[in-house]
């Protein structure tokens, strides 16, 4: 019997789907190795063995490829530390320090990960001069993560663990903004003990009078 044409059709959408991932990891590789000034769309082109046009055809900057591929990674990892299950969130085990000590540090051991740590930096500091990328890299990354916070504190005001007229928003600062600008100015060490204390430091201004 003549085999039905279509059968033997390569399928684009799994195609394109490939040559998405080989953009992506491409794109991450390169950022760790050369840095973001020197990654260039024809080097993640080459280097993903697809031509620089279909690039531009799903993006139209190295950034946009960049962002994409890091929201991708941070995806996966979230999923991870759900078990793929449900969506990631923080624990409540009823000890809001406890919690919160073992979210911030596996976020140091993420920052730490060479993996995150130079696609982190560039679209940080891309995105302080792009607006545009900065205000995206915001907004489907930064903003999602902090709610996570806002829902934990929240739940412990609830508790009576926090003063009910404490803005959850606000108060995440105190622990997750030294952090973040330690490690993006390189002002000292990030660590485990370094986090343990901002959130003991934290958490002391907002207990119950």
């Amino acid at each position: 019997m003549a085999q039905n044409p279509a059968s033997t059709r390569p399928d684009a959408s799994r195609r394109s789907e490939r040559s998405r991932r080989a953009i992506y990891e491409a794109a991450l590789a390169l950022v760790g190795e050369v840095g973001y000034p020197r990654t260039t769309v024809e080097g993640i082109a080459a280097r993903a063995g697809v031509g620089k046009q279909t690039i531009y055809r799903w993006w139209s900057s190295k950034a946009d490829v960049l962002l994409e591929a890091f929201l991708d990674l941070s995806a996966q990892a979230a999923e991870q530390a759900a078990d793929g299950g449900a969506e990631y969130a923080i624990p409540d085990t009823g000890d809001l320090a406890a919690d919160l000590k073992a979210v911030l540090r596996a976020t140091v051991d993420e920052l730490h990960d060479p993996r995150f740590e130079a696609p982190a930096r560039a679209l940080a500091a891309e995105g302080v001069v792009n607006e545009q990328l900065g205000r995206e890299f915001v907004a489907t990354l930064l903003a999602p993560q902090l709610q996570l916070y806002v829902r934990r504190l929240r739940a412990a005001q609830d508790a009576g663990q926090v003063r009910p007229d404490v803005d959850p928003r606000i108060a995440l600062e105190l622990f997750v903004s030294p952090l973040a600008q330690r490690w993006l100015q390189r002002t000292g060490p990030i660590t485990h003990a370094y986090t343990d204390t901002l959130v003991d430091y934290a958490l002391g201004g907002l207990a119950p009078r």
